[in-house]
């Protein structure tokens, strides 16, 4: 089944320069190993396939049950340089948690998301 991150996480986001900062907090605790499994840097470069052209990198902070994405060469060259309406990385938060990953049936009656689905 397809969950929607926003049913697994919450997230905060800025920039530096052109480089866009994701922050993707677990919920809880036992959704920290699903989201360090399924949200990869090459599956957030592809969610953000046109708007990030440069590398994605992933940090992993498990004291804090958290993800941490830097989204390099994502703003137009950043917001004193940029002509995009918004070239700053609020929205990025926002836009990673309606990306969607693929969970087995069984883990997501494990986890107790089986309610929690979206098509």
């Amino acid at each position: 089944m397809k969950i929607q991150l926003a049913k697994l996480a919450h997230a905060r986001s800025g920039d530096k320069g052109d480089t866009a900062n994701v922050g993707l907090i677990a919920l809880r605790e036992e959704f920290y190993p699903l989201l360090t499994r399924k949200v990869t840097a090459e599956r957030v470069k592809e969610h953000f396939n046109g708007v990030v052209k440069g590398e994605v990198e992933r940090f992993e902070l498990p004291n804090l049950g958290a993800l941490n994405f830097l989204l390099h060469e994502s703003l137009g060259g950043g917001g004193t340089l940029s002509l995009m309406t918004d070239a700053q990385g609020k929205t990025f938060s926002t836009a990673l948690l309606r990306m969607q990953i693929e969970v087995s049936d069984n883990e997501a009656a494990e986890l107790g998301l089986a309610a929690r689905t979206e098509d």
